[in-house]
């Protein structure tokens, strides 16, 4: 029998410094490409979406691959969407950055969309053992 217990049967252990640092980072980094599309995309219509709809792909696949975790990705997509959705909030003043359009639908929805398919296609975690044949 293997000495190693499976994976579902591991206590869960907390992350690294490192790791939590990296994490706070990309909710960070998240927040930014949130902000930053908010303004772009309805500057200049379709192009201004399409290239904020491509940044959240772009961060939220990158993070995943750059942490070798979904949980990278998660990271990203929730600061993504936590400054997206504290700009939808109109003031008291009556300022709103998010007009009642057709782009700023897209760009909400479609951004969530995107953030999601690209956090599921990072990589999960693997076992850290040596790689085996059936058969051996």
């Amino acid at each position: 029998m293997n000495d190693r217990s499976p994976m579902l049967a591991q206590p869960l252990r907390p992350p690294s410094v490192g790791r939590a640092a990296a994490f706070l980072g990309l909710l960070l980094l998240g927040a930014v490409v949130g902000a930053a599309g908010a303004l772009v995309q309805p500057g200049w219509f379709p192009g201004g979406l399409l290239l904020a709809l491509a940044g959240v792909a772009g961060l939220v696949l990158g993070a995943a691959r750059l942490t070798r975790s979904r949980a990278g990705g998660v990271a990203a997509a929730a600061g993504w969407m936590l400054a997206v959705i504290l700009l939808t909030a109109s003031r008291p003043e009556g300022d709103f950055l998010f007009a009642a359009g057709s782009g700023s639908y897209l760009f909400l929805l479609g951004g969530i969309v995107i953030a999601v398919i690209c956090a599921t296609l990072g990589p999960g975690r693997q076992p850290g053992s040596d790689p085996v044949r059936l058969g051996k």
